[in-house]
């Protein structure tokens, strides 16, 4: 504690939630995905995506049951599929309606980077009336992966319902 002038405490305000979170590298939001085989996908994330091991924990059984990779400085946690305790991958449930997004310099490149490592396409890579270069692939895993580059600055609402308008026309 710090002190003010004549000897008297002075508290300081204790840290948030986020605060706290943040200085281990986590954010306030971050995806925490199951998986059949999370080492694995440890594994496909460094390969595909560039992630970097923040941690791993094995439970008594030798599967993960916590992991955590920073993917473009987001952090992203990953648990080992386990359904008797209600922990389903998408390939027990037979597909995810969740898709992470992800922002990178140069779409072209990150898209080809995550199918050498193992990935498939869902959708091509193609130039977007929103403004991205955008595409989205599915790892091995069963997540469904956004991957976009911004080619102009943002649209507002009203430019964006504009070239919806005009995209779907």
């Amino acid at each position: 504690m710090k002190t003010r002038e004549g000897g008297r405490k002075m508290s300081r305000k204790p840290k948030s939630a986020a605060e706290l979170a943040a200085s281990s590298g986590m954010h306030s939001v971050s995806p925490h995905l199951v998986c059949r085989g999370a080492a694995d996908a440890i594994a496909f994330y460094e390969r595909a995506f560039g992630a970097t091991k923040m941690m791993v924990l094995p439970g008594p059984d030798g599967k993960i049951m916590h992991g955590c990779v920073s993917i473009n400085g987001s952090s992203v946690m990953l648990v080992d599929e386990n359904p008797e305790y209600g922990l389903k991958s998408p390939k027990l449930l037979g597909g995810s309606p969740v898709t992470m997004h992800l922002i990178v310099d140069d779409v072209d490149v990150a898209t080809d980077k995550a199918l050498a490592a193992g990935a498939t396409v869902v959708m091509p890579v193609a130039d977007m009336f929103w403004g991205d270069r955008y595409g989205v692939v599915e790892d091995p895993f069963g997540h469904r992966w956004s991957i976009a580059t911004p080619t102009r600055e943002p649209m507002t609402e009203a430019e964006l319902r504009d070239a919806a308008k005009s995209a779907f026309a």
